[in-house]
């Protein structure tokens, strides 16, 4: 059927948002077809150069536009959202595709079951493109492994996307697809999306249903990476729901999301510049200090905020390495050795705590969390810079020469919410003289995700 809808400039085709695509769509102006094949042609041109995907679906990609075109054609789609492309991280079950977590000791069979997000955004119409690159298990913040090699950032090749969702990054802005699936342990949606331009947001934890709970625990989160706010609320409504395979859920549920756009005059913000690891590029905290102050002129009223714990860094290891080591528990030593160097150091850490040191780390973490709980019931937002550092060259963990030795202690304004699980959103705010994105990080409330992706687009529609 989609010789019934008007051709279109396949370059613009990929840029249109999901609101655009629904009106197209229900104009019978823009087919489904038209635009999955567009967008898998933009796949199959930029995966050479930049690494995104390991896994193209030409085939269930297109069956499901068909029948995406059909349903708008009698004027039944399943969503707002029907018929929008999507790509889905290498690190969430899809049903028919091979999953292998960025590693080559995970097994090739075909997945029987779709993850609990992928589900809904089956239901909801979304067309699956492709599958993201992702570094091994999803274990730092740039992506890179021995199985699907190096993914760089679409602004400069010589420097990384970030990660772990750097596949995710790179396919939204070089337009293959509208809603990219990432997740979030530690600023893995965050870091890719400043680093390569993007909005990306890490919800509130169990706003989007996980299955199976994932080895690094609570502080796991799955969420969109967008071209922007408003399309991100879109994905997000669509990914979000109860799904009782996820225990972490409960009976009780998040009130649903509902846009309302923001006018930041007198809302009250505290702004947080000292990272608890690391130190803060002066290029970077100028740039975000710009952004800062542009609202101030708009009349939101900005105070210095502070962390108020102590060994943040310390807290969060405790529970990434252990985790690390329960992910790795099952492989043997033949296949360990194919196992990303990194990733089995701090395994073996991992492994070596005990359960008081566990244990005391999760009391640290319950107490931050519950003053993080009272500061953003005193403050609108907390706002900061999502990394300390601009994009750094591809095939590093670090930034050469900062004498850094994990990638945590330069996503240091990252990892610390997902200790909180409030959401926590980015959105481009200028760029370095290299010509690198520099993003504000936006934390809310928990509950508050829809606030959240607002002032999200309140600063985007800003000049910066």
């Amino acid at each position: 059927m989609s010789e019934n809808f008007a051709f279109q400039d396949a370059d613009a085709l990929c840029r249109m948002s999901a609101t655009e695509l629904a009106a197209a769509y229900r104009q019978r102006s823009v087919s489904p077809v038209d635009v999955t094949q567009a967008c898998l042609a933009r796949a199959e041109e930029i995966d050479p150069a930049f690494n995104a995907f390991t896994f193209i679906d030409h085939d269930g990609a297109l069956e499901a536009a068909r029948a995406s075109e059909a349903r708008w054609a009698t004027g039944n789609p399943l969503s707002e959202v029907d018929g929008v492309p999507a790509t889905l991280k290498d690190i969430v079950w899809v049903k028919n595709w091979q999953v292998r977590f960025g590693s080559s000791v995970t097994g090739g069979a075909p997945f029987t079951e779709d993850a609990p997000s992928v589900r809904l955004m089956r239901e909801a119409g979304i067309v699956f493109l492709a599958q993201t690159t992702t570094p091994e298990f999803g274990w730092k913040a740039v992506t890179d492994s021995k199985a699907f090699g190096v993914t760089v950032n679409p602004h400069d090749r010589n420097m990384t996307a970030g990660g772990s969702s750097g596949g995710a990054a790179v396919a939204a802005v070089l337009g293959a697809g509208v809603f990219h699936l990432g997740t979030d342990g530690g600023g893995s949606i965050r870091i890719p999306s400043a680093f390569c331009g993007l909005t990306g947001i890490k919800p509130t934890f169990t706003r989007v249903p996980a299955y199976p709970a994932s080895a690094f625990g609570t502080v796991a989160h799955i969420g969109p990476m967008c071209r922007s706010a408003e399309d991100a609320f879109l994905m997000l409504k669509a990914m979000s729901g109860r799904d009782r395979r996820d225990w972490n859920q409960g009976e009780a549920q998040l009130a649903p999301l509902e846009w309302d756009p923001m006018d930041v005059k007198g809302l009250r913000i505290g702004y947080w510049t000292t990272p608890p690891a690391g130190r803060l590029d002066p290029e970077v905290a100028a740039i975000v200090d710009r952004q800062v102050a542009s609202l101030e002129a708009e009349g939101a009223v900005v105070e210095p905020f502070a962390l108020t714990a102590k060994d943040l860094l310390e807290t969060f290891h405790v529970h990434w390495f252990s985790g690390a080591a329960a992910r790795l528990e099952p492989f043997s030593a033949t296949e360990r050795a194919k196992i990303d160097p990194g990733l089995l150091e701090i395994a073996d850490i991992g492994a070596s705590y005990d359960a008081k040191r566990l244990v005391a780390a999760q009391t640290d973490r319950a107490n931050f969390g519950a003053r993080m709980d009272q500061a953003l019931s005193e403050y609108d937002f907390i706002l900061s810079p999502a990394v300390t550092v601009p994009a750094f060259g591809a095939r590093l963990n670090v930034p050469a020469g900062s004498g850094l030795r994990h990638w945590t202690e330069w996503a240091s304004f990252s990892f610390p919410i997902n200790l909180t699980q409030q959401p926590a959103g980015v959105v481009p705010c200028g760029r370095t003289e290299a010509g690198l994105p520099v993003a504000l990080q936006v934390i809310g409330a928990r509950g508050k995700d829809a606030r959240v992706l607002s002032f999200l687009a309140a600063v985007d529609a800003m000049d910066n």
